[in-house]
């Protein structure tokens, strides 16, 4: 290798639990020799000091809500002062906070509201003022942030956040800890009495999407989509053994959805009727716009698009998704070319705040 190119080398140290780790690995996505756009990537472990670790890096890729130990949720919509990280974290975290220098994918300040289901829904908000030429809209969906399931005007507080049955409801923490993902689908305010769900929670507005839910993945500036088997219709759930018992249906979302077995609407997660509608152009400029608002580089959120009125809803948002749908020759060097251009960019950036400093010194004022 010329000794050019060895100045054009980036190494990426990157931090994450060892199950992903692995799976990032065998797709094939850290390799230990330069990238076709020179990224070398570099395992890095808490057992030794981070410091010296972080000092044969140039960019530092973490998933640091596998190191939360415990989010201390109150009636507070905020809690970023209340994630505890496990010591080798906070030794990270501590050191990029020290270290401006050191490019990070992505800061930790950065990926505080993806762990607020609240706060998501507020940033979904600001989709109204998005200018899009589209016959849909892309939107949040309704919801109401519940502190207690027993308070006596909480039929009358759905009623005024436009809140119909069913609705799901969430944990406000929405991952990091076991309970993040410990939902519930309720038909009734009777089924709201002992609900058996985290709280703080959100209620969410359940939508008729015929059982087709779009996972879409931003990897720096490109956007990509697949299509899978989502819940059914609420006619359909009503219909399951749960509800017919008159109770709420409790799920883990990371291990299943209450689904339809007979349902064959939806082959192997694909619905002719929903990709029809699906407005590609619409999502993609909502894409650009989470990116400028989240200053994320990778991230992804779940889209849905409501049966009734073509109304293209994002159900969730996330950052560092294993983006395991789109084949490995696409996505991997998607990512690699993302954090290539985060890098580029903060060097950028960088270099202008520097120019603008030295700018500023020599200035000379006249009274």
């Amino acid at each position: 290798m010329e000794a050019e190119s060895k100045e054009n080398i980036l190494v990426v140290g990157y931090i994450m639990k060892p199950s992903r780790k692995e799976d990032f690995a065998k797709r094939g996505a850290f390799p230990s020799h330069p990238t076709q756009n020179g990224l070398i990537f570099l395992p890095l472990n808490f057992e030794l000091p981070i410091s010296s670790q972080l000092q044969q890096v140039d960019v530092l890729l973490h998933k640091a809500t596998d190191e939360i130990v415990d989010v201390k949720m109150s009636s507070s919509s905020e809690f970023v002062d209340k994630i505890e990280y496990t010591k080798g974290m906070q030794d990270l975290q501590r050191y990029t906070e020290s270290h401006p220098e050191c490019c990070v994918i992505d800061p930790f300040p950065n990926i505080y509201p993806v762990l607020d289901r609240l706060r998501i829904q507020q940033i979904l908000f600001g989709l109204e003022n998005l200018c899009i030429k589209s016959c849909y809209r892309i939107r949040g969906p309704r919801f109401l942030k519940v502190n207690s399931f027993e308070e006596p005007n909480l039929e009358h507080r759905l009623f005024e956040a436009k809140l119909s049955f069913p609705n799901i409801v969430k944990p406000q923490v929405a991952c990091g800890v076991a309970v993040a993902h410990s939902m519930a689908i309720v038909f009734n305010m009777e089924q709201y009495k002992g609900l058996n769900v985290p709280l703080p929670a959100v209620v969410q507005e359940y939508v008729d999407h015929s059982s087709c839910l779009f996972k879409f993945y931003v990897l720096g500036e490109k956007v990509f989509y697949a299509i899978k088997k989502s819940t059914p219709n609420a006619a359909t759930l009503m219909g399951l053994p749960e509800a017919c018992d008159l109770k709420p249906i409790l799920f883990d979302s990371l291990k299943s959805l209450p689904i339809d077995k007979k349902n064959q609407q939806v082959e192997d997660g694909v619905s002719s009727a929903g990709i029809q509608q699906l407005d590609l152009e619409l999502v993609t400029d909502a894409a650009n716009w989470l990116r400028s608002v989240l200053n994320l580089t990778i991230f992804g959120f779940d889209v849905v698009i409501q049966e009734a009125t073509g109304d293209h809803v994002i159900v969730d948002l996330n950052y560092l998704p294993s983006f395991k749908e789109v084949p490995d020759d696409v996505a991997i060097p998607a990512f690699w070319e993302a954090i290539k251009w985060r890098f580029k960019s903060e060097r950028g950036q960088r270099n202008s705040s520097l120019a603008l400093s030295s700018a500023d010194s020599n200035i000379v004022s006249f009274p």
